[in-house]
């Protein structure tokens, strides 16, 4: 997807400029390229059972700063429900870290075979 937007040959005033411009790139961000059936999920699907559960550490500079947001990780988890790996797919790429050390030392309940799961994590730093 493609967006053009061209605020120099409208006749708005400078300081708002800058203002359109955030909102117009907000708004791609809200746009979505996978097709609807790509984000549907099978309702006989069961979620692994998180056994083992570690609390990721949030970053001081950023809780002092009142920074957070939500982090989206992929974990590879063996059938034996140890995470193999982990990639951060979205957030911020300081607490994905956090987000992803903790994540790495989960255990899961054992399954018949290795998966790939989606954990999705928020850091609120007014808790």
């Amino acid at each position: 997807m493609r967006v053009m937007i061209s605020i120099a040959s409208c006749h708005i005033r400078p300081d708002c400029r800058l203002l359109l411009l955030a909102v117009a790139l907000s708004a791609v961000g809200f746009v979505n390229p996978k097709p609807l059936a790509a984000q549907t999920h099978d309702q006989t699907t069961v979620e692994r059972k998180v056994v083992n559960r570690v609390e990721p550490e949030y970053p001081e500079t950023l809780k002092r700063l009142y920074i957070g947001g939500v982090v989206k990780v992929e974990a590879v988890v063996s059938a034996n429900g140890t995470v193999e790996s982990t990639q951060l797919i979205g957030g911020s790429p300081i607490l994905g870290q956090s987000a992803m050390k903790a994540i790495k030392q989960w255990k899961y309940a054992p399954s018949g075979s290795k998966e790939k799961l989606v954990v999705q994590m928020e850091f609120d730093p007014h808790r």
